[in-house]
């Protein structure tokens, strides 16, 4: 933290004018969506594949994603903390949450796009926070299952000494919560941002009917330049994709990750005070150094002096508390009926179905969660020790992080075609590929926790590995794999969401004028919509609900309770 003594150390005026540059090339981003949002709404934005019209369209996606991130951020902590904290909530919200990251970004597309633009008729408001909303969709899931996680491993003697010195809520989430957290909510933030920017194309330009959505933007711009098979555009739009991530690596993620490594569980002080290049241009930054001094570090002392035990709010008064319990149970009972209605509607809705189209969809069902379970299985068995290799050297981990943001960030769909046909060609048909078309999207899940873990172990664990000269397999299985595993399970929950979600697109694949089909839930699925069988495409839906609850209720729970007792420090 800066403080007013900082203030006065040696400036430098080429750091000046970096953050005031910065700060300008924010506000003009702000400004322009400000004005994109008030005007007239347009359901179709003609894209300028110009190289000139580049920076502008990728500050728009920049802020899109920034904002939706920041929504993201909100919901994770505030689902995690309550599937946390409420063992009655945490038996729906888990299964809940497991369904909802399954659901692929456009089973929330028509009713997002319907209801905002209905709520905003006359501008582009609508459709902008339609567009965050989906970004939303793809971030949020990662998040609050690492919070949730982080939350459950929290050692006892922490919260011990949390009761003992009589914190609040607040101030244990601030001061025990988060900082035990903090490792894991900045590596899944990271795939989080990356999750982003892999469905920009989907979030920014998208047909709904007979209209067609585009929004100023990157994806918009990377789409437009598909469609028009113009090689230029589409090279530059990958290349200015590939410069945000990395600018955003140097100016962003990398100072978290520095500023995250404090808030390791260790009692022992660290090798070495690790700096990164913006950090050390901050500090030779009047501009910065005052604006820390005379803003942030006032709020942050405001804020611990207001949390205090001393200055807790008054209870609320008993007829207030006593409305609040009404009010929340007049809600659950307004939402048991809710649930009721939508159960008969599609009771009545399923009724059609024959016993051999049921078959068809329990068959397609095991065929699908195989090749997820295969999916996640292979890439376990590379992510597991790359990552470990990469994750305990800091300085292997600096040259490889921006390298697996750009890759997981790629639109992998652009790949299927290329792949499927070199497939066919070795004589191997879709059900090979759909497992390898899941790998693409589900490996990074897995790779960012491994990270996240590897980057949590505290020093003294590392050292007593070398005081106790360990061998290379007992460090792996005393240090690496103990500390990897709680964070494990989160990339292998969220990888199998991802590889349910992608199933869709897996499953049936369009190359051209021909379409490759291969048997399975996902394929039923999109055949279902494609045709219009409403009937088909709800009993493909709730067959893979279930599959979910059940896999999340007898696998993912039993390994988060292993992981807590087991191998929490």
């Amino acid at each position: 933290m800066i403080t007013r003594s900082a203030v006065s150390r040696p400036s430098s005026w080429l750091a000046d004018c970096s953050v005031v540059a910065l700060l300008a090339a924010l506000l003009y981003g702000v400004v322009q969506v400000g004005r994109h949002w008030q005007a007239p709404l347009q359901l179709r934005v003609d894209i300028d594949l110009s190289l000139w019209a580049l920076p502008g369209y990728t500050l728009l996606s920049l802020l899109r994603g920034s904002a939706a991130y920041g929504v993201s951020l909100g919901l994770a902590l505030a689902y995690g903390y309550t599937a946390a904290h409420r063992p009655r909530a945490e038996r729906l919200l888990l299964p809940l949450l497991d369904v909802l990251q399954s659901i692929p970004v456009l089973g929330f597309l028509p009713g997002a796009v319907l209801v905002l633009v209905a709520l905003f008729p006359r501008t582009n408001t609508g459709l902008e926070l339609a567009s965050i909303l989906m970004i939303v969709t793809s971030q949020v899931w990662n998040l609050a299952f690492s919070f949730y996680q982080s939350l459950r491993g929290i050692p006892l003697e922490l919260r011990e000494a949390s009761r003992v010195y009589q914190f609040n809520w607040w101030q244990c989430f601030r001061r025990v919560e988060l900082p035990a957290a903090a490792v894991g909510l900045a590596w899944n933030s990271m795939m989080a941002m990356a999750g982003g920017w892999f469905f920009l194309m989907v979030c920014e330009s998208f047909t709904l009917g007979s209209h067609d959505f585009r929004l100023p933007g990157l994806g918009a711009y990377m789409s437009a330049a598909i469609s028009q098979r113009s090689t230029r555009a589409i090279v530059a739009g990958l290349a200015a994709m590939v410069v945000m991530i990395t600018l955003v690596d140097l100016c962003v993620w990398r100072p978290v990750l520095v500023w995250v490594q404090k808030f390791r569980m260790e009692e022992t002080a660290a090798g070495g005070r690790r700096e990164t290049l913006l950090l050390t241009w901050l500090r030779h930054s009047w501009l910065a150094r005052s604006a820390m001094a005379t803003v942030a570090h006032p709020i942050s002392e405001w804020l611990a002096t207001a949390t205090h035990p001393l200055h807790e709010p008054p209870a609320p008064p008993v007829v207030a508390a006593r409305a609040a319990r009404v009010l929340s149970w007049l809600g659950a009972a307004l939402g048991g009926l809710l649930i009721i209605w939508a159960a008969v509607r599609l009771v009545r809705l399923l009724g059609g179905l024959s016993l051999a189209e049921w078959l068809d969809v329990l068959a397609g069902s095991a065929l699908t969660c195989v090749r997820v379970f295969a999916a996640v299985l292979l890439g376990s068995l590379w992510v597991i020790p790359v990552g470990i290799w990469i994750g305990r050297s800091e300085q292997w981990r600096s040259r490889f992080q921006p390298l697996v943001q750009i890759a997981a960030s790629f639109p992998a769909p652009m790949l299927y075609p290329l792949i499927l046909l070199t497939l066919h060609a070795l004589g191997w048909g879709l059900g090979v590929g759909a497992v390898l078309f899941m790998l693409i999207g589900t490996q990074w899940y897995m790779l960012f926790n491994v990270l996240a873990g590897v980057s949590a172990v505290p020093t003294e664990l590392r050292e007593a590995a070398r005081a106790y000269r360990f061998t290379s397999s007992q460090r792996w299985r005393v240090v690496w794999w103990p500390a990897v595993f709680p964070y494990l399970i989160t990339g292998w929950v969220t990888a199998a969401g991802s590889a349910w979600n992608a199933s869709i697109v897996a499953e049936y694949v369009s190359v051209g004028p021909q379409i490759f089909v291969t048997k399975g839930l996902g394929s039923l699925i999109s055949l279902a919509a494609s045709q219009g069988r409403y009937d088909v495409l709800s009993a493909g839906v709730l067959t893979m609900a279930v599959l979910v609850v059940l896999i999340n209720r007898y696998l993912w729970k039993p390994l988060y309770r292993l992981a807590e007792t087991r191998y929490a420090l």
